[in-house]
């Protein structure tokens, strides 16, 4: 039996910053897990759709590079070719993490891993050999979740014909024409991808707007931008009479009373994820799970019903997201270093799609603040204005600011454009840290940027814009 001050159940984003934070405490850590380090943001989901996602940008802008002064001959797309970089950036990522664990001395143990009782993790590896391993503090399940199929309406995943982003993410080729159920950030991107490697995309979704969790106005703005691509979409809609072939996928679609029929020759299926909490023995261990399948911990301390065992990242719920989980991992290992970290802010965590036009945002939607009835003014300024954005061809989108009308606090703010995802921290730091509007306007903004566009929606929301 080895012995370690915390084990954690769980490679990915909560998992191997927790182990590595426990490191540099001069804690000795231990993560079990039986593939490749990094989870599904490192394999499966983030880096490689990102990498997947940088490709789609530079076929785009090959479409358009006449507009620029470029001319180029026949321009060919490889969607296999772009796979292949992304998966190898996926193993570069993941390469990076195992240094880290080297670096902090932090051990990793193959296999898969079930609670024994008390803080005893049982491992079992590929060769079928099963050994036990002690925790001296605590041990932590972070293992993550995966996607869920949509049997209930005939779309069980064979991942051939109806597939999860798992599959897309090692497709050789793209298919003629695909069916994207679920206009969540996954399923932006990948109909971002795949039309932008020629496939026919339809981008279906029970809700009436795309990314239904952001503000109204941009899920309006993408789905304005997304027609312009020729992608079909499919809002308010529900799915019936699903016949999954051999070699295409066919299935009816009402939308606004009407019912028509597609067939597609793959349905990727981006709605909805579940918890990995099966086979770890939570039952036995004393591990309580909430009403919706997740498991319970303190907010706080991340410890479960059981004494000694934790548990952070997706297992314990929303918003399942990558730099929530690593955020929580980093403050529990401080917690178990014996310090005092601030909490963390599930209040000001952002959210990011990085289509294209990326979205981003924080805080409340302006239907939240009328729904809590709140007094508050928006201001807004549109890319279009923005002299950089002109510059660069990219003027879809705005940067919307919803600030109390009394305070100037800053509610919630929304970006869609283009580098959405990175302008939107300037907006998290100044809302974590409590600054007003007026704080944020004394900051000069250099010029051309596209931060201009943060500085003048500020200014909108104040009733003194300048350039719009």
């Amino acid at each position: 039996m080895a012995s370690y001050d915390v084990i954690f159940i769980g490679g990915g984003p909560a998992g191997y910053v927790g182990a590595i934070r426990c490191g540099q405490l001069g804690l000795s850590a231990a993560v079990i897990e039986r593939e490749a380090l990094g989870g599904t943001c490192v394999l499966w989901g983030c880096i490689p759709a990102k990498a997947l996602l940088a490709s789609a940008a530079v076929a785009n802008q090959v479409k358009h590079a006449a507009d620029f002064g470029v001319t180029v001959g026949d321009v060919k797309f490889d969607f296999g070719v772009a796979m292949k970089r992304s998966r190898n950036v996926s193993t570069q990522n993941s390469k990076g993490v195992e240094f880290l664990f080297k670096k902090n001395k932090v051990t990793w143990i193959k296999g898969v891993a079930k609670l024994g009782g008390g803080k005893k993790v049982v491992v079992t590896g590929a060769d079928g050999k099963a050994e036990t391993h002690e925790a001296k503090k605590a041990v932590v399940i972070a293992t993550g979740s995966r996607v869920k199929g949509l049997p209930q309406v005939g779309l069980e995943l064979n991942k051939t014909t109806v597939i999860s982003s798992d599959e897309a993410l090692v497709l050789e080729k793209a298919p003629k024409s695909i069916a994207v159920v679920g206009a969540g950030a996954v399923g932006c991107e990948f109909a971002d991808v795949f039309n932008a490697f020629g496939s026919e995309v339809h981008l279906i979704e029970v809700m009436p707007g795309l990314l239904p969790l952001e503000d109204a106005d941009c899920s309006a703005e993408l789905g304005r931008a997304f027609k312009k691509r020729k992608i079909q979409l499919h809002l308010g809609a529900k799915l019936s009479d699903v016949k999954v072939g051999k070699d295409s996928v066919k299935l009816s679609v009402e939308e606004n009373g009407k019912k028509e029929t597609l067939e597609v020759e793959k349905v990727l299926v981006a709605a909805g994820r579940a918890p990995n909490v099966e086979q770890l023995g939570l039952k036995e261990a004393g591990v309580q799970l909430t009403e919706r399948g997740f498991i319970k911990a303190d907010p706080r301390t991340y410890e479960t019903t059981a004494k000694g065992i934790y548990a952070i990242g997706d297992v314990i719920g929303a918003p399942m997201l990558a730099h929530k989980g690593s955020r929580e991992g980093h403050i529990l290992a401080d917690l178990l270093g014996g310090h005092h970290p601030h909490p963390v802010n599930y209040g000001n965590i952002p959210n990011a799609t990085y289509c294209h036009p990326e979205v981003a945002s924080i805080g409340l939607t302006e239907a939240q603040c009328k729904e809590k009835k709140l007094d508050y003014k928006v201001g807004k300024f549109p890319f279009s204005a923005n002299g950089r954005a002109r510059t660069a061809g990219e003027t879809d989108g705005f940067v919307k600011i919803i600030r109390d009308a009394k305070y100037g606090e800053i509610l919630g703010a929304h970006i869609v454009g283009a580098h959405a995802t990175e302008l939107i921290h300037e907006l998290l730091v100044a809302r974590e840290n409590e600054y007003t509007v007026e704080e944020i306007d004394l900051a000069i903004h250099a010029h051309p940027t596209l931060s201009e566009a943060v500085a003048e929606a500020v200014l909108d929301s104040m009733g003194k814009m300048l350039h719009a």
